[in-house]
Order: structure tokens, then C-alpha cells, then sequence
């Protein structure tokens, strides 16, 4: 698979060695070969491309990083074709590649919308509802979630007739202070469970809970994996119509 980051660090990186090499040659060379220096074609580039590459590698990796919906797991909250804005100071600044925190010390908050890297295949990122923190009791019985013995509050609000989702009921679900839309489907379930999450693990599910491949078939998200949270969507795209889809365009996340 394809590793942005990872480009973009290289890159960075090699353009800027050739203007550190390009501007010692000048400072402490003769004018002839510091004229030769000046003209290269190469050094010409680095010049151009470095300080480009350097705001984006530090914007991406240390303040808020884009993302694109692949798939519908997160609907009805997210749309696949919904490029989203993930904050990544949200729980800790890390090391672009590495993702090793260095400073701060957020967590992820039951509710949050949080990006991680998938714990079967870290190069993948992903996205999912934080269901449960570390040490808490979950359960799924009956298309209802327990957080610590108590029953998540779910009030339905209509239908969603949309593509593949066509006829699933929409769900309004409340986990402490925050309220979103989950869907379920009548007659259908990833099936029930219950879970212990241990320390320094995250417990992530879809907001499509009878269609998400997440936590509950793939295990816990450890803290090292954590990414950033979700907040904005800064573009839409809808694919089947080829069109732009204005109306999500600037919608924040919750």
C-alpha cells in the first residue's frame, strides 16, 4: 500500500539536505563553485519544494491531517466519499511514521469519532465510535449497548433509505454528554458480546452497527495506535451522481 507519510517525510528530508549542502558549498567555497551550486537545476528544486514540504509535513503530522470516507461503516454519520479533518493533537502530539507520543497528554473520551491505525494492519487508518475506555464492562445484547451495567439511552427517529442501507431504522443513541445516529438493521446483527477493556486499549464500533467490521471482530485499539479525533467535514463527494455533495460540505462531526 501506498504510505503518504512516509513519502512525505523522505522527500522532506532529501530537499532539505541539498539546500543544507547547497548553502555550506556557497559559505564556505569559491565564488565559481558557489555560482556552479547556485545554477543547478536540482538545488533549484529543493529550494522551491522544501519549505512547501516542510509546512505540510508539520501541519499533517502535528495539527489536523485529511482523511477520505472509503467505505460505509460510519453511516449514517459519515458517507463514503466524505473527506473529514481529524485533529491531531487530540490525544497526544505524535511522531509522523513512528506515531510515538512526545508531548501531551489527551485521551479519547466515550463518543469521540477517532482515527486510528488499524491494529491488524497499522498502515491502514480507520475510524470508529469510542464505545469503551480502558477498564470498562461492555455489552451488546439485542441491538442495545451496555457501558458498565448501564443500557445506552436509544431513541428512533425514522428510516434510512439510502443505496445498500435502504430500510434501516435510525437510532438516536446518547453516551454521556454526546448524541449521534447509529443505524440497525430488522432481522439482522454482527451478533452479541461482551468485552473487558483492558488498560491502554480503546473499544471502537461502527455508527453502522449491523454492517462495521470493528472491535467486535477484531480486538481492542491499543493507545500507540491512536491517531487523532474527527471534527469537520471539509468536502463531499458523491460518486454515484458524480457530483460534489454541498450540503455536507462544513458540517461539523459529533
Amino acid at each position: 500500500m501506498f504510505d503518504f507519510e512516509a513519502l512525505l517525510v523522505v522527500a522532506t528530508l532529501v530537499t532539505g539536505i541539498i539546500v543544507g549542502i547547497a548553502w555550506f558549498v556557497r559559505r564556505n567555497r569559491d565564488p565559481a563553485d558557489a555560482e556552479s551550486i547556485k545554477e543547478n537545476w536540482a538545488v533549484d528544486m529543493a529550494r522551491s519544494l522544501f519549505p512547501v514540504l516542510l509546512v505540510v509535513l508539520v501541519v499533517r503530522s502535528f495539527v489536523v491531517e485529511p482523511f477520505r470516507i472509503p467505505s460505509g461503516s460510519m453511516i449514517p454519520t459519515l458517507e463514503v466519499g466524505d473527506f473529514i479533518l481529524v485533529n491531531k493533537s487530540s490525544y497526544g502530539v505524535r511522531l509522523p511514521i513512528t506515531n510515538q507520543r512526545i508531548f501531551g497528554d489527551g485521551e479519547p473520551e466515550r463518543g469521540d469519532l477517532a482515527v486510528f491505525k488499524y491494529p491488524q494492519n497499522p498502515r491502514q487508518d480507520y475510524i470508529k465510535r469510542v464505545i469503551g475506555v480502558p477498564g470498562d464492562h461492555i455489552v451488546i445484547l439485542d441491538k442495545t449497548l451496555y457501558v458498565n451495567g448501564e443500557a445506552v439511552p436509544q431513541v428512533e427517529v425514522g428510516q434510512f433509505n439510502e443505496g445498500q442501507d435502504w430500510g434501516a431504522t435510525v437510532l438516536e443513541e446518547q453516551l454521556g454528554e454526546v448524541q449521534y445516529n447509529i443505524l440497525h438493521y430488522p432481522g439482522r446483527t454482527i451478533g452479541d458480546g461482551e468485552y473487558r477493556v483492558p488498560e491502554g486499549h480503546y473499544f471502537m464500533v461502527g455508527d453502522n452497527r449491523d454492517r462495521s467490521a470493528d472491535s467486535r471482530s477484531w480486538g481492542y485499539v491499543s493507545e500507540e495506535l491512536l491517531v487523532g479525533r474527527a471534527f469537520l467535514i471539509w468536502m463531499s463527494w458523491d460518486g454515484e451522481n458524480r457530483r460534489i455533495n454541498w450540503s455536507r460540505i462544513g458540517e461539523r462531526i459529533r
